[in-house]
């Protein structure tokens, strides 16, 4: 199995904002995005592993500024890191206005997916080979993020993080 660059499977979807993709103030349901965003990261996912994905977690996301009817949307998703069999996508959503006079970023999120065999069993994925500063600092994260997905979720106890111990007892 082959390592990957993170431009191997980097994926930008473009939606626009239909009347039935709004609320009674005419901005973007955020159910819709969600959906939106789950679909672009569930192909940036499978191109990297050339698996079935399936979604496993999603961070926060962050609601900056409203999408409204008629902005075109755009979704870029990239894996952040790979681990054994699941990975992290960072998602970033950007809107611009029916005059497209201007982008502005208005959501960001991370999910995490796992990669599964012809049986539905997790199975192994390449790993990623990182360039740059940026991706750099993406991938060093997501080990702190990973933990604290597994706290929250119950599957970690604190005291057993190596990446969140350093950060907070320093």
């Amino acid at each position: 199995m082959e390592d990957k660059h993170t431009d191997k499977s980097i994926t930008i979807m473009t939606e626009m904002v239909m009347p039935n993709d709004t609320n009674p103030l005419h901005n973007l349901m955020g159910g819709n995005l969600l959906r939106w965003m789950d679909v672009a990261a569930g192909i940036c996912a499978r191109r990297h592993a050339n698996a079935v994905c399936v979604t496993a977690a999603v961070d926060n996301v962050s609601f900056q500024n409203p999408i409204k009817l008629g902005d075109a949307v755009t979704l870029t998703a990239k894996v952040t890191r790979a681990f054994n069999t699941s990975m992290e996508i960072h998602i970033v959503v950007c809107t611009e206005n029916s005059e497209a006079t201007e982008r502005v970023q208005s959501n960001e999120a991370y999910f995490t997916f796992v990669a599964l065999d012809r049986y539905g069993k997790p199975r192994k994925i390449p790993q990623l080979l990182i360039e740059g500063e940026e991706e750099k600092k993406q991938y060093d994260g997501a080990k702190r993020r990973r933990e604290m997905r597994l706290i929250l979720s119950g599957r970690m106890k604190p005291d057993q993080s190596i990446e969140l111990k350093e950060l907070f007892l320093k």
